[in-house]
């Protein structure tokens, strides 16, 4: 159960991959310390505006943050003024979330809902969904994959706004990891690094100042395979940055950032088709 403090991976660990089973990697104690892994304060610096500017740039004001973690990426678009909804699966996380923000001065609207299912669990339509944080990485068959991205666009407006990231695990699986430590898990006192990679699994470690360890078991997914998946679900165009750069090269960024457009793109093939019919 999700609310015991220590980890179950089992006997065998690496054969762990569950879609569901981040729920009970993301113990209370691990939650407590999340922040120490984040720490929000490089990490704002870090990333700059990316996130607030991609999201006024595509005039979006009503966001729902599907993998709102402790809070750090609601609490910023909270304070930029946009009318924010903060879910997630784990209800841990979602506590420490709502304090985080009640810290900030902000009485966060959170719910607890599954991706595959969030059209049950969250209501209304959105300018933009944003799932940040390698969180997509949980989901450990295409068939979850699928149904979360249909999920998303579902809940977009028709010119909404998909913004998803992912670790540049293409890089990890063909070339060894490496880090720069200076986006997303900026805790310079946290060791976050493989304990085992193969082409189904990416298990880090997690190591704390007071010798606590963790764990979390997520599935590599690789940029292309990703981009298509989103395209096939429907999303018209993908632009997809390296550590908040356009132009990169492939191996160099830590992170990828992904911001899908819902909104129905005539291109020249698409005009001469139609003209066509």
């Amino acid at each position: 159960m999700p609310n015991k403090l220590q980890q179950n991976f089992g006997d065998d660990p690496v054969a762990v991959r569950e879609s569901d089973h981040y729920t009970e990697e993301y113990t209370k104690s691990f939650t407590e310390k999340w922040d120490e892994l984040v720490d929000w304060e490089s990490r704002a610096k870090n990333e700059g505006d990316f996130f607030i500017n991609t999201l006024k740039k595509h005039g979006a004001m009503k966001v729902l943050d599907v993998a709102t973690g402790t809070g750090f990426n609601s609490v910023r678009l909270l304070k930029a003024g946009f009318d924010v909804v903060s879910a997630d699966g784990s209800p841990e996380m979602l506590a420490k979330a709502f304090e985080n923000a009640k810290e900030h001065g902000f009485i966060m609207r959170t719910v607890c809902a599954d991706w595959r299912f969030l059209n049950r669990d969250v209501h209304g339509e959105y300018d933009a969904i944003i799932c940040l944080g390698n969180s997509f990485t949980h989901l450990f068959n295409e068939h979850d994959r699928r149904r979360a991205l249909a999920e998303y666009y579902a809940m977009l407006k028709h010119d909404g706004i998909l913004i998803l990231d992912q670790r540049n695990y293409d890089s990890i699986l063909d070339h060894g990891y490496s880090s720069k430590h200076k986006y997303y898990y900026c805790g310079d006192k946290v060791t976050a690094e493989p304990a085992h990679m193969d082409d189904g699994l990416a298990r880090f470690r997690y190591s704390f100042p007071d010798k606590s360890v963790y764990h979390l078991n997520m599935f590599p997914l690789r940029k292309d395979y990703l981009r298509r998946l989103m395209t096939e679900v429907g999303f018209q165009q993908i632009d997809t940055y390296g550590d908040f750069m356009e132009t990169y090269k492939e191996a160099e960024p830590d992170f990828f950032v992904h911001v899908a457009q819902k909104k129905y793109i005539a291109t020249e093939d698409k005009v001469v088709e139609e003209k066509e019919v």
